[in-house]
C-alpha cells in the first residue's frame, strides 16, 4: 500500500471510499464525497492523499484551510478522512492522517483543527483546547493541534463545503 496525493484518475475511487466509509457512521449526514468534491471545485483542498493497494484507492484524507475570527492564517482542518470499510482497523487511517500532518508541516502551517473523537484523535497530539472556540460543537470534540508557534484565540470558521446539502 502507498500513501500519495491524488490525481484526476482517483476522484470516483476518493467518492466510492467516502460513501461506503460514512453509510453507516452515527453522526455522518452522508454528505462527505460531496464535501469534498465542494472543497476541490472551491480550489480550497489544500491537501487530498489516497491509499492505493493493488491499484485500488481504499482511503483518502483532506485538509483545507479554516478562518480564526474572518482571517485566513496558516491553520487547517483535518477532513473529511475515511477507508473502506473492509479496510477498517488495518491503519490505513493513521497512516494517512500521519503523511497529511507530514505535508502540512511541509507547507509550513501553523496547526490543525478537527471535529471527532478524542480517544482517537489523541495518539496524534490533537487536544481539546479553550483558545479556540468552534460553535455549535461540544468543546471535548472540537480539538487542535499545534505545529508552529503559539495558539491564537478566537473563532473558527471552516469552508462553506462542509455545509453542502445532498441533491
Amino acid at each position: 500500500m502507498i500513501i500519495r496525493p491524488e490525481t484526476t484518475a482517483d476522484l470516483d475511487g476518493i467518492r466510492r471510499v467516502e460513501i461506503d466509509a460514512f453509510a453507516n457512521h452515527p453522526v455522518s449526514r452522508r454528505t462527505e464525497h460531496l464535501i469534498v468534491d465542494a472543497l476541490r471545485d472551491a480550489g480550497a483542498l489544500t491537501i487530498s492523499l489516497v491509499a492505493e493497494d493493488e491499484g485500488d484507492i481504499v482511503g483518502h484524507v483532506a485538509f483545507s484551510p479554516i478562518l480564526i475570527d474572518g482571517a485566513e492564517g496558516r491553520w487547517f482542518t483535518l477532513g473529511p478522512v475515511g477507508v473502506l470499510p473492509a479496510r477498517q482497523r488495518q491503519g490505513i487511517g493513521s497512516k494517512l492522517i500521519e503523511a497529511g500532518l507530514d505535508a502540512l508541516r511541509r507547507l509550513g502551517a501553523e496547526g490543525c483543527v478537527l471535529v471527532g473523537p478524542p480517544d482517537y484523535y489523541r495518539r496524534f497530539g490533537f487536544r481539546a483546547t479553550d483558545s479556540l472556540i468552534f460553535p455549535n460543537i461540544p468543546p471535548e470534540y472540537f480539538l487542535i493541534l499545534p505545529l508552529s508557534g503559539a495558539v491564537p484565540r478566537g473563532e473558527v470558521a471552516i469552508h462553506p463545503a462542509f455545509f453542502v446539502e445532498p441533491k
